[in-house]
């Protein structure tokens, strides 16, 4: 294994580790709920496909707005970081329909099991982050070693 140092940045990820956390905990004492991405995705989502009759609380609609204007704001202190994508258009999406896949299996997502849940010591969120980690793990395996 090799360590790219050059894009090694401790600092950085420690802040946005501790601005996530920071973030969840605000959410959680705010709101009494859980910053898990699916489910605050969803009921916009959901309130779509009844035809309106399930209004979205302003709080999710309010969180995935900042989700949406989050680069553009970064982009006033530093250069947004190049994305590449080397997988197909079919690729990503059976990737994505798997994910969502897994996320209704596990009732939610890495953010909510994954920073919420194990804050919270939750033995149900350790089970779905050992679960997708291991699958994670396995599929970067499969498609680097054996594929």
């Amino acid at each position: 294994m090799n360590i790219d140092w050059n894009a090694f940045t401790p600092w950085a990820s420690l802040a946005g580790g501790l601005l996530i956390g920071l973030a969840s905990a605000l959410y959680v004492l705010g709101n009494g709920r859980i910053a898990g991405i699916a489910g605050i995705v969803g009921s916009p989502l959901r309130a779509l496909a009844t035809g309106g009759r399930l209004a979205p609380e302003r709080s999710r609609l309010l969180f995935i707005a900042g989700l949406l204007v989050a680069p553009w704001a970064w982009q006033l202190f530093a250069p947004l970081p190049a994305a590449t994508v080397s997988a197909g258009w079919p690729l990503l999406v059976l990737a994505g329909l798997l994910v969502g896949v897994g996320v209704r299996m596990g009732n939610g997502c890495t953010s909510g099991h994954g920073v919420c849940g194990l804050s919270r010591l939750s033995l149900r969120s350790l089970a779905n982050v050992m679960a997708f980690m291991g699958a994670g793990f396995a599929t970067v395996f499969v498609v680097r070693h054996m594929l």
